[in-house]
Parts: C-alpha cells; structure tokens; sequence
C-alpha cells in the first residue's frame, strides 16, 4: 500500500515537472510549435526591413525606400516551386483584389524570390504575368547579394532549406511592412480575408489618428 503512494506521488511529481517544463518552453502556452514560438518574436520584435538592393522582373533596382510613406505587403517565393508558391501567390493575388482602394495609395505588393540565380528578370516577369501583377503596385523581385538576401531571410524569420535538387523547404506567410520600414504584421496566408480586414484596419486607424 505505501509502496503504492508512493509511486503515486512519484508519478504525479513527474507530471507537474513536466508540466512546468511545458509552460516554460512554450513561453506561458503561447508557443506550442516553433513555427508558433518564430512568428510570437517576430511580432514582438519588429524587425527593420534592411539595406537591400533588389531587382524586379522589368530589370530596375532600388531598395525599400521606392515605397516610401506605403505599407509593403511581402511574400517570400521561388518560381521553380510546384507546391506552396503557387498557391501563395494564388492568395496574394485574390487579396490584392479585396483591397483596390488601398493598393497603390497606401499600400504596394511585393513578392521577393530566394533564388536568385534562377529567377533573373524574365523568369520574374513570366511568373508576374502567370498571377496577374501589374509590375508596378505588385511587383515581383530578387535581391542578387547573397549576403543582402541571407540577412532579410534571417531577420523576418524566413527558413529556406534547400533539398540538393533545386527545391527548397520553406515556411510562407503574408509580411505586413509599415511605412516606417519596420515588420508590422506576419499574417497566415490561408486566410485571406483575416489578412484583408487586418490590413484595412491599420490603414483607417492611420488615416483616423492624422484627422
């Protein structure tokens, strides 16, 4: 019988350990993946969009500061991929169609490709055509620098884990950047019409804080 007890608080000491384990590396239960735990800092954080030249499907460059005093709203692609590019593009065009009194005013599109030897301007510009972007209020883009590349993917918590065979394993969203420059909000790229009204939001709350 005390043999019993005993393994009985034994038992129940390990769950609460484990428990309290659970807690703490789940940040309070607020990070149950490490995708959740990713996408938690980086809104926490705010990272700035750095110092990076980038080259779109009509061969100009420039950097972020093209769209000055706009919201950027950005995905991270290669054109080669057959699985979830497509459908991210696919998404980010339907949103792109959910806010026209927005888009060119207050806020551009931008997709940016982490393959850069691949996607050379006349590949960016078939895949700019395949999803309808008009190049100039969505553009499609690279950033030819390895290192200037490697350093946006790294501060907005882009992974892109290459297979050996010319594909890549790679988590995708929808990244809100404000006109400040600064990462304002990683949206699920499912769920379009979340990301519409969240982006609506934040553009009426701007104009209305400015009255």
């Amino acid at each position: 019988m005390l043999k019993n007890r005993h393994t009985t608080i034994s038992l129940i000491v390990v769950i609460l350990f484990g428990f309290v384990l659970f807690y703490i590396g789940t940040d309070g239960f607020k990070a149950f993946t490490a995708e959740t735990a990713r996408l938690k800092e980086l809104k926490e954080e705010k990272p700035v969009f750095p110092q990076v030249t980038m080259e779109d499907s009509k061969g100009r460059t420039y950097s972020l500061s093209e769209f000055e005093n706009k919201y950027v709203l950005i995905t991270f692609l290669y054109t080669s991929c057959g699985t979830v590019c497509p459908q991210l593009e696919k998404n980010m065009a339907e949103l792109y169609e959910r806010l026209p009194q927005y888009v060119g005013k207050e806020i551009v599109f931008l997709s940016i490709s982490f393959d850069p030897t691949r996607d050379d301007p006349d590949r960016l510009e078939t895949y700019r055509k395949a999803f309808g972007s008009d190049g100039d209020t969505w553009r499609m883009a690279r950033i030819v620098d390895k290192d200037e590349l490697d350093l946006l993917l790294e501060r907005f918590g882009v992974i892109v884990i290459p297979d050996g065979n010319g594909n890549f394993t790679h988590n995708s969203a929808f990244y809100l950047v404000d006109k400040t420059g600064r990462l304002s909000e990683v949206m699920d790229y499912t769920r379009i019409e979340e990301a519409a009204d969240t982006i609506a939001t934040l553009i009426e709350s701007e104009k209305g804080n400015k009255k």
